[in-house]
């Protein structure tokens, strides 16, 4: 040490605390068994290492805090004053990250925490809060945020925005996710009972061209039928061209023109007069309905006990 230079006793040049070495924790680790021994033989009997290893490990943990932690003589290693207190922080560290694994590992195979699910609007009224009720009472631990609307052309984007499902009605094709066919939703041709009784009922598929239609704005060719006999029919100049189902029943409501329209949420009106099916002998193929999560290893419990729940909910009826 150059003349007039000095330091604090105990505490290690600047130039040691600058030095980086191997992984902060693995490092505390070796503290923290060293404490419990008093030995590097100890502690390198405790930790599967050499004792010359775990001497390194505890000066490298001395230079990354700039302070001596450890006395060391040749028939003894004893802690310094600021070494016991940084063995306790050691092992209040190590077993706060140690329970807080377990913690996390316990809700991976748990149905418990948070769940995040967004879809479409109009799939939102699938009878989706009867679902979510009856879900959360047999799941009480779980908490669910639900948003509808905002879906994102982005397939993956739920996951940058923090939502553990996103429900679609297309064939969401992505590596980068997980997929599951929840259910099939059935569509219907809809029309008001005023609307063709002023502009008169269509017979056939090519009857159409001659009425005010609606459409979807991603669903400009409309598919009616089944197998050999399904025919396609472009919608030309529709009168109203929008992304929502609902906008679109109460248009037919309203007796603006035909649309095509998931039949579930219509079921109201059509039982009650206010639509009726328009072509039923070619009712058009249903759509599947896509429940998409998150890709990596195991699937949350809490997701996995949803997507179970909503598959079966479908499944016995629910959508008509």
């Amino acid at each position: 040490m150059r003349t007039g230079q000095s330091r604090r006793p105990g505490v290690l040049p600047t130039n040691a605390r600058e030095r980086v070495g191997v992984d902060r924790l693995v490092v505390m680790k070796t503290l923290a068994a060293v404490a419990r021994s008093s030995t590097f033989s100890g502690a390198a009997s405790e930790l599967g290492i050499s004792p010359s290893l775990v001497s390194r490990h505890v000066a490298d943990l001395e230079s990354q805090v700039g302070v001596r932690l450890v006395n060391r003589t040749p028939r003894s290693v004893t802690l310094t004053p600021a070494g016991f207190e940084y063995a306790a922080f050691v092992e209040r560290i190590l077993q706060e990250i140690e329970d807080t694994d377990a913690q996390l590992a316990g809700r991976q195979h748990t149905a418990e925490g948070q769940l995040s699910v967004i879809c479409p609007k109009w799939i939102g009224s699938l009878d989706l809060g009867a679902a979510i009720a009856a879900f959360v009472k047999e799941h009480p631990r779980i908490r669910v945020r639900m948003e509808l609307g905002g879906i994102s052309d982005r397939l993956y984007d739920f996951l940058d925005r923090g939502f553990d499902v996103a429900f679609h009605a297309r064939d969401p094709r992505d590596s980068r996710v997980r997929v599951r066919r929840v259910s099939e939703l059935p569509f219907m041709l809809a029309a008001s009972p005023e609307y063709l009784a002023e502009r008169g009922t269509p017979l056939t598929p090519a009857d159409l061209q001659q009425h005010t239609l609606i459409s979807h704005v991603s669903d400009p060719v409309w598919r009616l039928g089944m197998g050999e006999e399904q025919v396609t029919v472009k919608v030309h100049d529709p009168i109203v061209a929008t992304n929502a189902y609902l906008v679109m029943e109460q248009l037919v409501e309203s007796g603006s023109g035909i649309a095509l329209i998931p039949r579930r949420p219509a079921l109201p009106a059509l039982a009650s007069g206010a639509i009726v099916e328009v072509l039923p002998q070619l009712p058009p193929p249903p759509r599947s309905l896509y429940a998409v999560h998150g890709p990596g290893g195991q699937t949350p419990e809490r997701v996995k006990v949803f997507l179970d729940f909503m598959t079966d909910w479908f499944r016995r009826g629910e959508t008509g």
